[in-house]
């Protein structure tokens, strides 16, 4: 690890506890783009593992920081819902969010997994293992070097895309329109 992130990891920790528990903010991009997030869900975990952030860009909202409080709430559906979205960020548009499956509550949720499970089970992810692998390095393999790129573009869509096709039977050439 280069010193400049041995540095900017230190004066995370130094901010993460010297910030009152009243005041911490996790969801701050520059910290994850700096991979310096660690030491405030560190905090929380310890001592305040449901914490509420009163005001920050993205108005008030919840972190759960323990695998067990996670879980509590994953799981019951009564209480607590993915839908609309499960971003922090607020959906924009005139039609709202586009409608995710792994944003839907059940019913709708176990409607939809009914229908891919077949596609999507163990066995099954087996025998395609092969052709996901081979994709998958034909996809790095082929990306620029020493220039940015969009890696969702290049890497997640491209590849999701290639395997949802083949899973629903649909030609390559229209893996993109998946998305939509």
């Amino acid at each position: 690890m280069a010193d400049g992130n041995l540095l900017s990891r230190e004066a995370a920790r130094e901010q993460a506890y010297a910030t009152p528990l009243e005041l911490l903010n996790p969801a701050q991009p520059a910290l994850f783009q700096a991979d310096a997030m660690w030491p405030i869900f560190e905090r929380l975990r310890a001592e305040d593992p449901v914490h509420f952030t009163a005001e920050s860009e993205y108005g008030p909202y919840w972190s759960i920081t323990k695998y067990n409080d996670i879980m509590a709430v994953d799981t019951n559906h009564q209480v607590f819902s993915s839908e609309p979205a499960i971003t922090i960020a607020e959906q924009t548009g005139d039609e709202g969010p586009l409608p995710m499956f792994i944003a839907m509550d059940p019913p709708k949720h176990d409607i939809q997994r009914k229908t891919v499970s077949p596609a999507v089970s163990p066995h099954n992810l087996q025998i395609l293992a092969p052709l996901i692998r081979e994709r998958a390095g034909k996809i790095l393999d082929g990306l620029p070097i020493g220039e940015e790129f969009d890696w969702v573009d290049k890497v997640s869509k491209e590849l999701t895309g290639m395997t949802l096709a083949t899973l629903f039977g649909m030609p390559q050439e229209d893996r993109r329109q998946l998305i939509y």
